[in-house]
């Protein structure tokens, strides 16, 4: 049966199935960057951070054990195919950070919000797609190019596994298997979220979506007829594409991104009504408009430059222990910790 289905349509699947359980998730399981950076920050809980970090590690285990077994080819992974700048990371991934606290959601959570009716979100979703292909493809992508090609760094590593594996001479399934279960064991090393274990079980659900990405647009790769990319799930340029799908699908554009981005929507959807918290919410403060739309830009444009979002990179490069992850992770969390320092004290300010 597959064989009548086209590599097109076969990545759109694969990423509207992960997409599915991630919007689940973050109905169902409160699996939120901004929320758990919140809770630390500011409510003293460690939990949805820690689910955060949990699913790295689910995700770098199974990615792994798919390196070991050769179904993943880390070479042709994205975020070891593109080029590297660590400046492109932090400026990016401070930028990214800044602009979701001023919108209060990243990408991923704006999809999952609007799946259950926010059009608050929707406006976030729109601004957020159009920005990452300004910064891709439209007037600035030049600038971006130029910076990032000239602060590449070069390395014949693919990541922080390859790179201790060619010191100690170890395989790199085996040098990354180590570090993700560390990870994990790190995560795990609280009774707050051993004694949840429906958090925990989310985490694990979040990792085995980032997994099914890898596995499947590998598999399409190395199988299809076509060139296809190995990748696995993000949230800022896949929303350009599905704006471009939605409005020139006569012409194709279904791709992975696709599908992930109307997975998200379609999860969030059931677990919104099996919670029955679907409700139609609008902005009725045009500061609050105006610091969403804002915050969308600043997300559209730093995600693309850092190559990725809370979940491109958060997650999604982590689980291959890409070099640009922790630190385009740090970069998101510092960004993000401004913006809502600058928000709180504002607000305080005021009355």
């Amino acid at each position: 049966m597959l064989d009548n289905i086209s590599d097109a349509w076969l990545l759109t699947l694969v990423g509207f199935a992960g997409g599915a359980v991630l919007g689940l998730a973050a109905r169902l399981g409160r699996f939120c960057t901004l929320g758990a950076i919140e809770d630390f920050l500011y409510q003293g809980s460690s939990i949805r951070l820690r689910m955060w970090i949990l699913a790295i590690a689910v995700a770098g285990i199974g990615s792994f054990i798919l390196v070991s077994i050769g179904y993943l080819d880390l070479s042709q992974t994205i975020y070891h195919v593109a080029p590297w700048s660590p400046a492109a990371s932090v400026i990016g991934g401070l930028l990214f950070g800044y602009g979701m606290s001023l919108a209060g959601n990243c990408g991923f959570g704006a999809l999952a919000r609007f799946g259950g009716g926010d059009l608050r979100s929707f406006v976030i979703v729109l601004v957020m797609g159009i920005s990452a292909y300004v910064m891709l493809s439209g007037p600035f992508a030049t600038v971006r190019v130029a910076f990032t090609t000239s602060t590449t760094m070069p390395t014949e590593s693919f990541g922080y596994a390859g790179l201790i594996s060619s010191i100690i001479g170890a395989p790199v399934a085996l040098v990354g298997l180590i570090l993700t279960v560390g990870i994990g064991l790190g995560a795990l090393s609280s009774r707050s979220l051993l004694g949840d274990p429906k958090s925990i079980a989310w985490a694990c659900a979040v990792g085995l979506a980032i997994i099914s990405g890898w596995a499947g647009t590998q598999w399409v790769a190395s199988t299809g007829f076509s060139a296809s990319p190995v990748i696995s799930h993000t949230y800022t340029a896949p929303l350009g594409e599905t704006l471009i799908y939605l409005m020139t699908a006569s012409g194709g554009g279904l791709s992975f991104g696709v599908g992930s981005v109307f997975g998200v929507l379609a999860g969030a959807f059931c677990g919104s009504l099996l919670k029955g918290h679907f409700r139609w919410e609008a902005c009725d403060d045009p500061r609050e408009l105006k610091r969403q739309i804002l915050g969308a830009m600043c997300m559209g444009f730093g995600a693309v430059l850092a190559i990725g979002c809370t979940i491109g990179q958060g997650i999604s490069a982590f689980s291959v222990l890409a070099f640009s992850a922790p630190i385009t992770f740090a970069a998101i969390f510092a960004g993000a910790a401004v913006g809502l320092r600058q928000l709180i004290t504002g607000f305080a300010s005021s009355h």
